[in-house]
Formats: structure tokens, sequence, C-alpha cells
């Protein structure tokens, strides 16, 4: 393997051990009510976003969903900021006013979360139109998961795309739940055959496997450039329940489990020892993303709360 590309796969793992560290630790702050609203956790899919995002650059732009914490982390949404966002403080991203399920952030390209199923892909396609007109060399991507494979929008969106050639690549994160119901149950087809409908690829991968994921996005996202829009469906797996604090009755034991067969740090970790990495090497990564963590942790606890008349700005226009 060359060197350039295992620093790549060393890098993927630095990012979702990232992610997953970020939420471990928003997990324990929700339950000691340090955050406000709701919170989806995307705990073993941290390989998609990792994968996808190293195959970006400047000029692109992403959208995302309720479940996007890591696609904005490996966007590289500043993480002071990020945990102040979360934790309804003044000195977030978004003023505290967004939360875990609207954060955006225009200077990355974050065209924003979204917390209605489906309702980021019609957004993507406007910025793709964009990139498209204003002849940037940017694509736009969208990050949805399978239940929203049933939404009439991405029919609409996957139409129009094709129609207008727009750089858009639609990413399905498919954890095989559609919030409580598995998808199978509520959705007739296979995303492969949808795309081919509307004339677009579809490439499926092993969304627990970063360097699969990163190959391929690459790959993809070349083509997307040309003005060809792609669908890239990632297969992975749900650790959390739909909501932090979900029971999951729902769901067979066995199915929750997660082993070193299907979580993509412990596959990660695996193949980078075989590279080479030794065990001290891997601890030393883990050990400095947590301390990074915890420090933003802290400065996010100090924040000031939002006064009433900056968190009152935008619900209502000015008289005039």
């Amino acid at each position: 393997m060359k060197q350039n590309e295992q620093d790549s796969q060393v890098d993927c793992y630095r990012m979702m051990r990232l992610i997953r560290t970020v939420e471990t630790q928003l997990s324990k702050l929700f339950a000691d009510s340090e955050v406000p609203g709701f919170i989806h956790l995307s705990i073993g899919q941290e390989a998609v976003a990792a994968g996808v995002m190293a195959a970006l650059d400047a000029r692109d732009t992403m959208a995302t969903n309720h479940r996007g914490h890591g696609h904005v982390i490996a966007r590289g949404i500043d993480l002071d900021m990020f945990f102040m966002e979360i934790m309804g403080r003044a000195g977030g991203i978004c003023g505290g006013r967004s939360g875990s399920m609207h954060v955006a952030d225009m200077e990355r390209g974050i065209i924003g979360a979204n917390g209605i199923v489906g309702a980021g892909i019609p957004i993507a396609l406007g910025s793709a139109l964009a990139h498209s007109l204003r002849k940037t060399g940017g694509i736009a991507v969208v990050f949805f998961g399978d239940g929203a494979m049933a939404e009439g929008v991405l029919h609409e969106t996957l139409n129009m795309a094709s129609l207008w050639s727009l750089p858009l690549l639609f990413v399905c994160e498919n954890n095989g739940w559609s919030e409580f119901s598995p998808t199978k149950d509520q959705f007739a087809a296979e995303l492969g055959d949808l795309a081919a409908a509307f004339k677009i690829p579809h490439q499926l991968v092993d969304g627990n496997d970063v360097a699969a994921v990163s190959s391929v996005a690459k790959k993809l996202v070349g083509e997307v450039r040309t003005g060809q829009p792609r669908v890239f469906e990632c297969k992975t797996h749900r650790v959390r329940g739909h909501y932090e604090g979900d029971p999951q009755k729902y769901r067979p034991a066995d199915e929750v489990a997660s082993g070193s067969d299907i979580d993509p740090l412990e596959r990660a970790e695996l193949l980078l020892k075989k590279q080479g990495m030794t065990q001290a090497g891997l601890e030393g990564i883990i050990t400095g993303i947590e301390d990074r963590v915890a420090l933003s942790i802290e400065k996010a606890k100090a924040g000031k709360q939002p006064d009433f008349a900056s968190a009152l700005a935008d619900v209502y226009t000015a008289k005039g």
C-alpha cells in the first residue's frame, strides 16, 4: 500500500474516532440534562461520514438530516462552537438556536441539517443547481436514511437531477430501520431500482468499511463533478435507538449488539494494525481526541446562555 493511501486511512480512522467520542459524550450530556430537546446519534455509522467527506473539497456543499452530527464534524465544523450549539449556548455556530437537528455553517458549505425526513434532499438539489449555473466546479451532497426512500420528494429530486444533469450526490445511509419499523415493511422497492428508473447510476457498498466508502466516494465525486448525479448507498448499522433514550423494544437484542465484524472503528483498527500501527499508536490517537473533546465540552459548559432578544431573533420579522 502506498504511503498516501495509508495516511488517508489513518485520517479516516481519526475522524471516525472523533465522531464516536463526540457522540458518546453527547449521550452522557443528554442523560445529565445538559442538552435540550432531542438528539439522534449516528454511533455505528461513522464510516459513511468520514469516507464521503474525505472526498470533498472547499467548493462543495452538503445537506444532512436529523442524524447528522457525524457529517458536520467530518466536514470540519468548529468543535467548540458545535458543542455550544448543541448545548444551547450563545456562542454556538447558530447562536444556540438550532439545537441538534438544524446545525448549519455556510462558511464550510454545511447548508443545514433537518428534522423532517427527506427535507434536506430538495435543498441540496437547489444547491446543485446553483453550482451548475454559477459554474463553481463544486458539487452538492445530501445524506438521507433509508426511511426517506418512500418520500415523494426523493423521487421528484431524482427526476429533476437527472433531467437537468446536476452535480448532486445522493448518499443513503441504509441502516435497515425507518425510525421504529424495518425499512422492508414500509418501502417495497430497492434504492438501486429507484435510481435506475430515473437513469441515475447507483453504487452499493459496505458502509461499515471506511476504506471501501472513501474509495467509492472519491470515484463518484469525480463523476458528479462532470454534471452527472449519482446515488451512493451505504449499508450500515444503527447501534443506538431512533432517538437517544429510545428503549428499542421493537428490535431483537442480537440485532442491537454491534460486534467487531460490524463496528467500523474496530474494523479500521484491525486493518491499521495489520499495516504496522502499534497499540500504543492507536491509544495515542484516542487519548488526544478524548482530551480535545473534553476541552470543548468544558468551554461549552462555561458558555453564556443566549438572552431573550437574541433567542427570539429570526422567529418573527421586524416591523417596517
